[in-house]
């Protein structure tokens, strides 16, 4: 999505031409989903049960999910637009699946770094629209419903 390319941003930057959305340097910051977790988590910012880090073994996350509970997400942390995300059910899917979300993310992300969360069944996904200048002038767009998805993407 070009609305979270950093490369983009910055080309459209170089050429003068207004962008947006976030800085470059921000977009950067953010695509890495664990480093968003891990920001949340330092500034009290209330996150999913999981892990902060990525992580490298199957072993580290079945104990992760041993303390949370299942079912979990494998998610790749370069992830983005609801891809990159394996949905857990048990031990036996953890052991299993784990080496195929490492090789899947580097796939389709360049890296294989994977985070785990706790899966919260049938959640509402509501996003807040807010639009600012730059320059100090935010207005609220309203409110957008996403529950509606297929595979971790909005349909409506």
């Amino acid at each position: 999505f070009l609305s979270e390319n950093a490369s983009f941003a910055s080309i459209c930057e170089d050429y003068k031409i207004k962008f947006i959305g976030p800085s470059p340097s921000m977009l950067r910051l953010t695509k890495n989903k664990a480093n968003v977790r891990e920001i949340a988590s330092k500034v009290g910012v209330p996150i999913l049960p999981g892990t902060i880090n990525p992580i490298d073994e199957s072993d580290e996350a079945i104990e992760i999910a041993n303390k949370i509970g299942y079912p979990i997400l494998l998610k790749a942390a370069m992830g983005g637009g609801g891809r990159g995300i394996r949905k857990i059910n048990n031990e036996r899917e953890l052991e299993e699946l784990f080496p195929i979300a490492k090789r899947e993310s580097f796939a389709s992300f360049g890296s294989d770094e994977i985070y785990v969360e706790k899966c919260l069944e049938n959640p509402r996904h509501i996003e807040v629209q807010i639009f600012g200048d730059g320059k100090g002038n935010v207005v609220h767009l309203g409110i957008r419903e996403c529950s509606i998805q297929r595979k971790h993407q909005k349909v409506i």
